[in-house]
């Protein structure tokens, strides 16, 4: 067996006074797919810095093969000091690399690779981040959250990216549809250790529970021992003149081996405070338009929306879904038609930009309106440590700033924010930006319950299908069109999702590469013999390369190999090196030829 390209042992790091990893790691080899899972601040993105190298672990193993590359998508790309996103996405590159290869992503990502770094929304960050991290094609992917702030389009786009690349890569992801499409082994951080299941994802949540089964099974165990112990320590030490200390030690042994049995996250309780019901109907529109600076947002758009629906809004970044939750809720007016609001609503809203939480406030401030230690919930009030304690918060967080959060928590202090107020229409935009999987899974059951209507723009694919009980999609030129069912149920209608930056084509999944600028018609040759001859050759040299590079590489994973052999070594790098260069240039020829083929044929 190949020894590993990266290898993470017994890893140890202690923030804040307590332990965060406690002997985690994991081993990753040429091609794995591995997908890293675990709670929000379990540690996954900690543990994707000690990997690539930026952070040092207190103790444990850090082993990268020698020659092997790696790069890094961090969660929150930092593109300050770059004059422009081409810059940017260079930046990983070394002088052997072709540069052609960052301005083909960038351009296939909707990017021209001028745009100041400064004025990019965050989708722009996140395609020039990506662009950046897969342009040196290294051995090994670190991805951590590659689909924040990402449209549909891309998402599908990046997926066949990834499963097209020979990289190693390791996945953090909110996305299950991603991790269930590119996963091959899951690793599990759970209370600072590590487990992995050598299968994809969709057996990964089945294989939880029968762990933590076991868990419950040896908790009881103890849960017993214990209790004959206590029995021994109260009834048979009284017949003894001296106590018999092993006893006594394994007893708190024991007890400190249940303390960490029962360590396993509390549960998430998410609950909804409903108010009275509104009126059936919440939001007719009819015949509505709506442009912003001479670009149509809306237009013609008739729908309905009545009460205890749950209306997902998908489309494209920039296709307008924000605007449309504006003009349906009454928040912005249309240009033309008319929008008729229900009677009796109670909005609660929850933004993808979270701008109502202030950066200075503390946690508790937050959510007690600064008003004591008590949080209005409902008609009820509750003490905020133990409302805290309800979406994963622990008591010694109660005085900490807002601004110091992570991503995850800020999304749970939202969503703790927006279930305390009574509400019979939910109003939620991303709201699954940087949430866990448990997270979602209970706030997934928290909307399945909610008897109001809950208004949705999400991305997540998985979540609407498991939510929504009709999707309206952004379809091109401001139409707008409703579909029963899910996002699944939308494509099974043929419905697609279109606009944006990108070029999108076929049924809402699949974003395509730009078209290759044709020849002007005065300037189009034929395709010769030697053409003709070559594109039917090209595939086989293409497929031949291929091999011999995955042939050179496995040669190249030899550790020992330098030592043993420096001339061997030298001469097998030098051999890739060509052989890669060869494939670029069989892969461009191809192309070329490809191109004109279609063109003529047209």
């Amino acid at each position: 067996m190949a020894p590993p390209l990266l290898l993470l042992s017994d890893i140890v790091l202690t923030l804040g006074g307590r332990p965060l990893l406690d002997g985690a790691g994991f081993a990753v080899s040429a091609g794995e797919r591995i997908c890293l899972v675990g709670r929000n601040g379990s540690g996954k993105s900690t543990l994707l810095k000690i990997a690539d190298g930026s952070l040092l672990a207190d103790s444990g193993t850090r082993f990268l093969q020698p020659g092997s590359t790696i790069a890094t998508l961090p969660q929150e790309p930092d593109l300050s000091g770059y004059a422009t996103t081409l810059d940017y996405a260079r930046s990983l590159l070394t002088p052997d690399d072709p540069g052609y290869r960052a301005t083909a992503l960038l351009d296939e990502l909707g990017l021209t690779g001028a745009e100041d770094p400064r004025h990019l929304s965050g989708g722009e960050v996140r395609r020039c981040a990506l662009a950046r991290t897969l342009a040196p094609e290294p051995d090994v992917l670190l991805l951590d959250e590659p689909t924040n702030h990402l449209d549909m389009p891309t998402i599908a786009w990046l997926e066949r990216e990834l499963s097209s690349l020979r990289s190693a890569i390791v996945l953090i992801s909110h996305d299950r549809r991603m991790l269930e499409t590119l996963s091959r082994s899951v690793v599990w951080l759970d209370r600072g250790t590590t487990r992995r299941l050598d299968q994809g994802f969709a057996k990964f949540e089945a294989w939880r529970e029968e762990v933590l089964d076991q868990e419950e099974t040896q908790a009881h165990k103890l849960d017993r021992q214990i209790a004959r112990e206590e029995h021994w320590m109260r009834y048979g030490v009284t017949a003894r003149r001296k106590r018999n200390v092993r006893r006594v030690g394994e007893l708190a042994a024991l007890r400190a081996e249940r303390r960490d049995a029962i360590k396993a996250p509390g549960g998430l309780r998410l609950e909804a405070k409903t108010a009275d019901l509104s009126g059936k109907l919440v939001a007719v529109a009819e015949g509505v338009a709506k442009s912003f600076d001479g670009r149509d947002i809306v237009r013609d758009l008739d729908l309905r929306v009545l009460r205890g629906d749950r209306l997902g809004i998908a489309g494209a970044n920039g296709a307008g879904k924000t605007t449309l939750l504006r003009l349906l809720t009454g928040l912005e007016t249309p240009d033309a038609g008319r929008i008729a609001i229900g009677t009796a609503l109670s909005v609660v809203t929850l933004d993808q930009q979270r701008r109502s939480l202030d950066p200075d406030a503390t946690l508790s401030d937050t959510l007690t309106g600064g008003g004591g230690d008590m949080v209005q919930v409902g008609t009820e009030k509750q003490h905020v440590i133990g409302y805290m304690k309800q979406f994963l918060f622990r008591p010694e967080q109660a005085r900490t700033r807002v601004g110091v959060l992570s991503g995850g928590e800020r999304g749970r202090l939202m969503l703790a924010c927006a279930l305390a107020k009574p509400s019979n229409l939910l109003v939620l935009d991303e709201p699954t930006n940087d949430l866990d999987l448990e997270t979602l899974d209970l706030l997934q059951e928290m909307l399945d319950g909610y008897p109001g209507t809950v208004l949705l723009v999400s991305h997540d694919r998985d979540f609407l299908d498991r939510v929504a009980t009709s999707i309206v999609a952004a379809e091109g030129g401001a139409r707008w069109i409703e579909y029963a069912g899910g996002y699944s149920d939308m494509l099974a209608q043929g419905g697609r999702i279109a606009g944006g930056a990108l070029d999108r084509s076929g049924a809402g999944s699949a974003l395509v590469r730009k078209p290759v600028e044709q020849p002007a018609a005065a300037t189009v040759r034929k395709l010769t013999f030697k053409d003709k001859h070559a594109l039917e050759q090209l595939p086989g040299k293409i497929a031949a390369h291929e091999a011999e590079i995955v042939r050179l590489r496995h040669l190249l994973t030899d550790a020992g190999l330098y030592n043993r052999d420096p001339k061997r070594f030298a001469a097998t790098t030098a051999a890739l090196e060509r052989e890669e260069a060869a494939l670029r240039a069989a892969e461009e020829r191809w192309l070329e030829l490809e191109v004109l083929r279609e063109h003529l044929a047209s």
